[in-house]
């Protein structure tokens, strides 16, 4: 039986008193490349953000590794304006901020690419090494954390070399084509040395020769990385080509998971996402 990575428990979060995600559950299997997919507004993002301590749930809980990382429940203001299910099974708030849930070994990249705009390839990817450093503003000063500081540097050239970047190690990531920018990306996300790799839509602005090259580079860095993939993607070709499962949200619910075969046969996914059948 294939252990539980990430368990998404009764999650719901609520802006004033639109509910963008509605009593979530979902499971992440260790090994797995697993989708969520969904109309554009459906809460892909919101529920990425939910799991990675960007927000709070409004209510529910995010286990990581069979430990329970995120818990919140409604109270304050929002106890009045609370819209969601499963009030009341709550009574705990933990919140850990983003770095503190990379460091336990989760780590994303974003819709929207966010690289460093005067580092180059290689310093933008040496950044992340930072998060597993052991140095203190001690050794640091005096010089004495050199050979942690030349095995990371040696760690991102190889990264590098892997995720076939070594080419433009020294180029401003800014300035290299956006495919290559979303390899920076995932390479920077992969320098925290994670254990679920999150990505949200990583073939946004792709043509289809870079979507069809991201789609066998996602199969190796999950199998030459020993990784868990959940990722976020509208492009389908790419998601039923590569997800062993897929979790289905629609106005903020979830409407279906199963194999990619499933999905591409259930008429409710059909109705809300996919289209309507050619036999409709």
């Amino acid at each position: 039986m294939s252990k539980n990575v990430l368990k998404v428990e009764n999650a719901t979060m609520q802006f004033g008193g639109v509910v963008a995600v509605d009593n979530m559950n979902l499971e992440v299997n260790e090994g797995e490349i697993v989708s969520l997919i969904g109309p554009n507004g459906a809460g892909k993002t919101t529920a990425f953000n939910v799991i990675t301590g960007v927000y709070a749930p409004s209510n529910g809980c995010v286990w990581f590794e069979g430990d329970k990382i995120v818990e919140n429940y409604p109270h304050g203001k929002m106890q009045k304006l609370y819209k969601g299910q499963n009030n009341g099974k709550y009574s705990h708030i933990t919140a850990p901020t983003p770095d503190r849930i990379t460091k336990l070994g989760m780590a994303r990249t974003f819709q929207n690419i966010r690289l460093w705009k005067s580092q180059t390839v290689f310093e933008n990817v040496l950044i992340a090494k930072h998060l597993r450093t052991t140095s203190n503003l001690f050794s640091a000063t005096f010089r004495l954390n050199h050979a942690e500081e030349k095995r990371q540097r040696e760690e991102c050239d190889e990264l590098l070399r892997v995720m076939e970047l070594d080419g433009v190690r020294d180029e401003l990531a800014t300035s290299l084509p956006y495919g290559q920018q979303r390899r920076v990306e995932i390479a920077r996300a992969l320098a925290t040395q994670p254990k679920l790799l999150l990505l949200d839509e990583p073939a946004a602005g792709m043509n289809p020769q870079e979507t069809d090259e991201l789609t066998a580079f996602i199969g190796k860095i999950r199998d030459n990385f020993k990784l868990t993939v959940f990722l976020i993607e509208h492009h389908m070709d790419l998601v039923m080509d590569i997800s062993d499962r897929i979790y289905v949200l629609d106005f903020g619910k979830l409407i279906a998971s199963g194999t990619p075969e499933e999905i591409q046969n259930n008429q409710r996914v059909i109705d809300a996402y996919l289209g309507v059948s050619n036999d409709a």
